[in-house]
């Protein structure tokens, strides 16, 4: 999609660097402080700098930023997370794409391998982005230069472990003690309203909060390894779920860069209070194994890039922030210190992202003052339930891959939980329960394929000033900002429905545009935009409300893109692909972090001023 930008003014040069913040306050106190640079951390850090004026201090006791292994694959609903922060086209550009799955299980004979079926790897219309592959340090690496282009020039401090995390009251309740992971330097001191513990498995802010992974392990030891290799393995270029007859299970992912190969080895059960660790497991030992399950094919590793050994387990923890006995949280944890799981399901980055990026908009509405802290405590109701469900979903799909086959039907059992969970493993089948910021689903005939409660399902439209084909999705950006996109009636009232709406929200004193005092543009806090059945080049701008062609920045320049049509030339009408209400119609209502949070009828305004009312 392409960027807005001269709003405040023409300026030369590259429009991705945004003019640098003046920077206010003290070095040692901040709005919130992340601990750990994984892709939770990044994420969450990429979303705040969107704001300047809430400082950020983001923290990895690592010496630099990472740059090979760990998680590779990437989920349709991330990269629809990646094009609201703009770099999911460079992350498309390198990746590998996953277009189809094979499934291989020994012969009719009980020996060797034959490929049993292949399926498309995600369902049609599930999403219009792709399922990807590419090295997390390669999405690092587009979330280090995103932080360090915003307004506040964000940059991690490296080399600082937290040694110490202490809350008391105040306007900087916590205070954080920072040193050099060898204890050897300086001890630093960082006051913070907010800190967001990202620091993975062996989380420092998970334990100084008193919480502690609970599950259990299946004691199933299983390698990785990235390899460059030639092989007579016919679909070492698909993504490919290899059951043996006796010598175990591979799940292949090729990787970026047409060459790399990605190997999930099942290895051997670990015995009483063995650890993978005690196993002593090298690289030789990964390739030996490899080669027997992949027999009689042949493969010669001419490279390992990097290789693991590890313990599937599934832990949560009970809680996700500190809040206990009625107290605000203040202290949070996300990704791998709130929730472990194997990598077989490819969701360990997804999900960790997707709890900093739920995470994200609601602490900074709170900072700002745009939302009751009590916002704040959706975050561990809402991620808490989506990390309950990945641990059981990762628990049947480890237990489907490790055991041996005995007979076709039990074979094709894999393949049929495979296809089952697509929507799953694609990252768009989380739905949110009804809360404070999800209304319930009383109107939801209005607009059916919008599920309230999921995240929002983009379809083509045609851009009315311009002609230009697009999706509706891309324009829900990572900038904290709620939506509410119009979808107009036909016939006498296509015009006067958005019309009297708009009316109401540019007057009406309880309305969120002024419940919420904008302060500036009218888009500053909801962004509305809207979507009418007339086809483009019949649609009148000049009949058009103000509010769909407001007036921003110093000059009050006139912003044309907040008005669509159906794109019939790319796709079924949006009124007919997503059900929407066609002599109704409907508002959708977004939050910040692309979800759902409801659908009304056009005329439901006092609905709508209550349903924001609870923010204030």
């Amino acid at each position: 999609m392409a960027m807005q930008y001269h709003l405040n003014g023409f300026r030369a040069g590259d429009p991705n660097v945004a003019p640098l913040a003046p920077r206010e306050g003290r070095a040692d106190r901040v709005d919130v402080l992340i601990v750990g640079c994984g892709p939770a951390g990044l994420t969450l850090a990429a979303q705040l700098c969107t704001f300047p004026e809430i400082s950020v201090k983001i923290i990895d006791q690592k010496m630099g930023p990472l740059e090979i292994g760990q998680a590779d694959g990437i989920a349709c609903r991330s990269m629809e997370m990646f094009q609201a922060f703009g770099i999911a086209d460079r992350v498309a550009r390198e990746a590998y794409w996953v277009n189809e799955v094979t499934f291989w299980r020994p012969g009719e004979d009980g020996r060797g391998l034959a490929r049993a079926n292949r399926i498309p790897d995600v369902e049609d219309g599930l999403s219009e982005m792709p399922h990807l592959i590419l090295s997390q340090a390669r999405i690092h690496d587009f979330y280090l230069e995103l932080m360090e282009k915003s307004a506040s020039r964000l940059t991690p401090s490296y080399g600082r472990k937290l040694t110490k995390l202490e809350r008391a009251e105040g306007e900087y309740p916590i205070t954080a003690t920072l040193a050099p992971p060898d204890g050897d330097g300086d001890i630093e001191i960082v006051k913070a309203r907010y800190v967001v513990g990202c620091d993975g498995a062996r989380s420092t802010v998970r334990h100084s909060i008193g919480l502690a992974l609970k599950g259990g392990a299946a004691r199933q030891l299983w390698g990785v390894m990235d390899i460059l290799a030639v092989t007579d393995f016919p679909d070492v270029r698909f993504k490919c779920a290899i059951q043996s007859a006796e010598q175990g299970s591979i799940l292949i992912i090729p990787r970026e860069g047409g060459y790399l190969v990605r190997m999930y080895i099942e290895l051997d059960e670990l015995r009483g209070d063995e650890r993978a660790a005690d196993r002593k497991v090298t690289s030789d030992m990964l390739v030996a194994r490899a080669r027997a399950i992949l027999a009689p094919y042949t493969l010669d590793v001419r490279e390992v890039a990097w290789w693991s050994a590890y313990e599937i387990g599934q832990r949560v923890c009970d809680r996700f922030d500190d809040a206990v006995d009625g107290r605000e949280p203040r202290v949070f944890i996300a990704g791998d210190a709130c929730h472990t799981h194997s990598p077989k399901a490819g969701q360990g980055m997804n999900v960790s992202m997707a709890d900093a990026f739920n995470l994200g908009w609601k602490l900074a509405n709170v900072i700002k003052g745009r939302a009751n802290p009590d916002l704040l405590a959706t975050y561990g109701l809402e991620r808490r339930a989506k990390a309950q469900e990945l641990i059981d979903f990762d628990r049947d799909m480890a237990r489907l891959f490790s055991e041996k086959p005995k007979t076709p039907e039990e074979a094709d059992q894999f393949q049929r939980y495979f296809r089952k969970h697509g929507r799953y493993t694609a990252g768009v089948e989380t739905r949110y329960d009804a809360s404070s910021i999800i209304l319930d689903d009383t109107h939801q005939h209005l607009a059916r394929g919008f599920t309230i409660g999921t995240r929002f399902h983009s379809a083509p439209v045609i851009r009315a000033a311009d002609a230009k084909s697009m999706e509706l999705g891309h324009c829900l950006l990572a900038d904290g900002r709620w939506r509410l996109i119009l979808f107009a009636p036909d016939g006498e009232a296509a015009m006067e429905a958005p019309r009297h709406f708009c009316d109401y929200l540019t007057n009406d004193p309880v309305s969120p545009l002024n419940v919420f005092g904008q302060g500036g543009d009218p888009d500053t806090f909801v962004d509305v935009r809207a979507v009418f059945q007339t086809p483009h080049a019949e649609l009148d701008l000049g009949m058009l409300p103000a509010l769909l062609l407001p007036r921003k920045g110093p000059h009050g320049l006139i912003d044309y893109e907040k008005v669509f049509c159906p794109d019939l030339a790319r796709g079924p009408d949006i009124f007919e692909h997503r059900g929407v209400d066609r002599k109704k119609g409907a508002v959708v209502i977004v939050r910040p972090d692309q979800y759902v949070a409801g659908v009304l009828p056009m005329d439901a305004t006092d609905d709508l001023s209550r349903f924001f009312k609870r923010l204030a």
